[in-house]
């Protein structure tokens, strides 16, 4: 007979966002800001789903497609979509990124007791990115590890954090 080891969840305030029609949402203490889309400067040889990076007062900031990143293919521009500008620990240290988004919703508390564990899909299926799964109304809320989301070494290397044993191009 299998062990159940609940994991407790505590109360966390989570702003929501939508991704091809479904709720996620990610802890409110790593979001700085929302913004409407702007103007998104392409740099080539970079992932699908780099988007390219935006001007954000004085600073570089890499944006990038979280519905191409999950494979829901690319965001379509509406009057809705919005950067989520983000503050993510890569590799030891604090890097600010946009993350592409249909539209946002609300900012929601949630109770430990309202959120499960991502569900267990077999060895195939990365859920680490998946915080947990909170119940709102009769669906879910899926509140994303946004570390591990982007976590992958191609986005370290977006924000120029992979290791310096690479060499650095000379212009």
């Amino acid at each position: 007979m299998a062990e159940n080891t609940a994991v407790t969840y505590e109360n966390c305030q989570v702003l929501t966002f939508i991704l091809a029609d479904e709720v996620y949402g990610v802890d409110i203490m790593s979001v700085r800001e929302v913004m409407d889309y702007t103007n998104v400067t392409k740099v080539p040889q970079t992932p699908d789903y780099m988007v390219g990076v935006i001007n954000l007062r004085g600073n570089v900031v890499p944006v990038l497609d979280l519905r191409c990143k999950f494979g829901m293919g690319k965001t379509v521009k509406t009057v809705n979509t919005c950067v989520i500008i983000v503050e993510v620990s890569i590799e030891d240290e604090t890097t600010i990124l946009g993350a592409l988004a249909d539209s946002v919703q609300e900012v929601v508390d949630f109770e430990g007791a309202n959120i499960e564990s991502a569900p267990k899909m077999g060895t195939q299926l990365n859920t680490a990115f998946i915080k947990g799964m909170a119940k709102k109304g009769d669906g879910f809320v899926i509140i994303l590890n946004i570390d591990e989301v982007f976590a992958t070494e191609d986005v370290a290397g977006l924000t120029g954090q992979k290791s310096a044993e690479k060499e650095k191009p000379t212009f």
